[in-house]
């Protein structure tokens, strides 16, 4: 079995929050963390790109990402992602061929309690095992396919469209 990439962008996944009135910051990723306490088996190789918020992200952020997914050995990859923007980074993925990408990210910091994090990161690692090459976006129980999607900020969900 050829090994998976996880590339971490930051984003709400890895968010810190020190108390109800400051500001947040991304902090490390928590994605070794989550992958330890499920138990995951199949080989990953973690690589931090960046530690962003979506909304920050800018073109040459994007080219970073696209370059890093081009230029790995690895056919299997996942990007966590700050929600907001998955789709825009989504849609510059969209035109790598031969490659299984899926990105996933949290709508709660994988630190709280009650964040959907671990799921999201599971159902990535279940898609770039099983759907075919093309670009995912695992969000809400849900393996989207990455041009037919958008985030519904009202619902705090993401909607096939």
């Amino acid at each position: 079995m050829d090994d998976i990439l996880i590339l971490t962008t930051g984003g709400t996944i890895d968010k810190l929050y020190f108390d109800a009135l400051s500001e947040y910051q991304v902090g490390d990723s928590v994605v070794t963390r989550l992958l330890a306490i499920a138990r995951v088996a199949a080989p990953v190789r973690i690589v931090e790109l960046m530690r962003k918020d979506s909304l920050e992200l800018t073109p040459a952020d994007r080219a970073a990402i696209r370059a890093a997914v081009v230029e790995a050995g690895e056919a299997r990859i996942i990007i966590t992602h700050g929600t907001d923007t998955m789709v825009e980074t989504a849609g510059a993925l969209a035109d790598i061929a031969n490659k299984r990408i899926a990105l996933a990210g949290a709508l709660a910091p994988a630190r709280f309690s009650d964040s959907d994090a671990a799921f999201n990161l599971g159902m990535a690692m279940a898609t770039v095992q099983t759907a075919p090459p093309g670009v995912w976006i695992c969000m809400n129980g849900t393996v989207f396919a990455g041009e037919r999607v958008r985030k519904d900020r009202a619902a705090g969900i993401f909607v096939a469209c």
